[in-house]
């Protein structure tokens, strides 16, 4: 829905609300906001609200600690009852400096230049996210414990699936505030669950993304559960991706079809992949953003370690489901869901472009299992933060994709997490090596 100001003015008025969120995203991926009473909303949305950014994640090497949030007109909605008890009225934000300028730093405007460079080339951009996580049990006194809410498997029903009620509960908050929701059902693993939403183009999805993973925690906490994006929670279990399907439009029409094609695959889509899979490396860093990212990204647990592509092959990084015509697309299935979602599709989006200006081809499609492939025939993903680091550091599509500002941040506080990581003694090393 497009919405002006005066229809905000009259529905704030006509619903009674009383206050104004504020939300923007940092670069480490995590929401953010601030709360208005309602009395502000005329300076809200003449793009006059300000604040102090030094104590945001990413923001802090500015000199100029000052920033404005500019509300997307088209985010407003007014969160139901299931979320907030208070009538509040929420807005996305884009982040200005008092220049007036975009702010370099901030996510959203990084996919938005994104977005540009594939109209500039006449293209649209659609993506459908699977973001999976899962449920563990509360204590007493509200916080998670290591107990999941169930030990059912994939496609289970209840009893055995003690989620059910919970997802029920998350995709009527999500239809509440607009979302078209496809389907939800239990995962591989023993308290791991998937919500499926419609795609949609590339701001809207990277919105939607932040958004179904706040109501999913909301929604859970009433029900005395507990969710978590992490990608790998328990050790011997499937982890949880955010698998990203693309699909690419030109005048109307699937530039990504082509029914003369022996698999009616287009040439432009190959090229695509082929920008994707030549920048898997230091892609990966963004997709992948955290240590625990990779205990995921292991051989044997259904998550990709090969950097190929493949009509149906799931250990290979890009899968390209049997769908034609409008719906043909490809799901890069390495992302998980602890990925800023503005920076993961800004990076994939960029070098799938590189792909298509200098027809970069992906190789022929696998049909092996990658999984048993021992010869180093076929590359594979990054093994670890530091490794995928040292990818981006040496990317320069990725470098300018990301902008000098956001490039130096992430790296060095991604690097910075390794550190402390690395000085970490788990009690898997105590176990086998405190008798040697």
């Amino acid at each position: 829905m497009t919405y002006t100001k005066q229809s905000i003015l009259e529905t704030v008025k006509e619903k009674k609300v009383e206050f104004i969120r504020l939300e923007f995203t940092d670069m480490m991926g995590d929401t953010k906001n601030v709360e208005l009473p309602i009395e502000e909303i005329e300076m809200v949305l003449e793009n006059e609200a300000m604040f102090d950014s030094s104590s945001i994640s990413g923001f802090s090497d500015i000199q100029e600690s000052d920033m404005y949030l500019y509300p997307d007109l088209d985010t407003f909605l007014i969160l139901p009852q299931e979320l907030d008890e208070d009538p509040i009225a929420r807005f996305i934000c884009d982040i200005y400096t008092p220049d007036g300028e975009p702010f370099e730093g901030d996510p959203r405007y990084i996919l938005k230049r994104a977005m540009k460079e594939a109209h500039d080339l006449g293209y649209t951009v659609n993506v459908g996210p699977e973001p999976e996580f899962f449920l563990f049990k509360l204590n007493d006194e509200g916080y998670p414990v290591r107990k999941m809410n169930d030990r059912a498997g994939y496609f289970d029903a209840s009893p055995k699936d003690k989620g059910d009620n919970v997802r029920r509960d998350i995709v009527r908050t999500l239809k509440k505030i607009g979302f078209e929701m496809e389907a939800s059902h239990h995962e591989v693993a023993k308290g791991q669950h998937e919500i499926n939403f419609r795609f949609d183009e590339l701001i809207k999805t990277a919105d939607n993304i932040q958004t179904f993973k706040n109501v999913v925690k909301d929604v859970a906490t009433n029900h005395n559960y507990h969710a978590t994006f992490m990608p790998k929670p328990v050790s011997t279990d499937n982890g949880s991706g955010m698998h990203c399907h693309l699909s690419l439009f030109e005048d109307g029409d699937s530039a990504f079809y082509d029914n003369g094609a022996h698999d009616e695959i287009s040439q432009i889509m190959k090229y695509f992949m082929g920008g994707i899979l030549k920048h898997a490396s230091g892609i990966t860093a963004i997709t992948n953003p955290n240590v625990n990212s990779y205990k995921r990204l292991v051989p044997g647990y259904e998550a990709p370690v090969s950097v190929a592509w493949s009509h149906a092959n799931r250990s290979c990084m890009i899968r390209v489901p049997t769908t034609r015509g409008m719906g043909t697309r490809f799901e890069v299935r390495n992302p998980d869901p602890t990925a800023n979602p503005y920076l993961a599709l800004a990076v994939l989006i960029q070098a799938g472009l590189e792909g298509i200006k200098e027809k970069i081809d992906p190789g022929e499609a696998e049909s092996r299992n990658l999984y048993e492939v021992t010869d180093d025939s076929i590359p594979t993903l990054p093994t670890n933060l530091k490794e995928a680091l040292e990818a981006l550091r040496k990317d320069e599509l990725l470098l300018n994709a990301l902008g000098e500002h956001t490039s130096k941040v992430f790296i060095d506080e991604k690097e910075a997490e390794w550190t402390e990581y690395s000085l970490q003694v788990s009690s898997w090393e105590l176990e086998h090596y405190m008798n040697k």
